[in-house]
């Protein structure tokens, strides 16, 4: 058994990235891909976009992050519990995370053409 708290850096230059699980392959993406990211003060790099294969749908854990979508230059600032559903090729970025405490994320990254997000 693991826990999505353990082995948490305590010192934190750059943004963690941790698979956790994997499945399956389509094309250039897996079918499905889960990892934990852990951000305190972290942002996309300044220029690009993340242009996904894949759908996302991302979870705060703990502490907050602000992501920025190409599209209509709007701006969503998750929190603890918070969740997003990012569909594949939506363009955006890490704008924003909390500077004085962890954000820990939950990325579900998954290949499937037919999704329904429930509310």
């Amino acid at each position: 058994m693991n826990n999505i708290f353990s082995s948490l850096p305590s010192d934190l230059k750059h943004e963690v990235f941790d698979e956790l699980l994997q499945a399956g392959q389509s094309g250039n993406a897996r079918t499905l891909r889960i990892e934990r990211i852990v951000s305190k003060g972290h942002t996309s790099p300044e220029t690009g976009w993340y242009d996904q294969e894949e759908n996302e749908w991302v979870l705060v854990l703990e502490g907050a992050g602000t992501i920025l979508f190409a599209e209509g230059n709007q701006q969503v600032t998750l929190r603890k519990g918070d969740y997003l559903h990012i569909p594949a090729h939506a363009k955006h970025k890490v704008v924003w995370t909390e500077p004085e405490e962890l954000t820990v994320w939950l990325a579900v990254h998954y290949s499937v053409e037919d999704i329904t997000a429930c509310e």
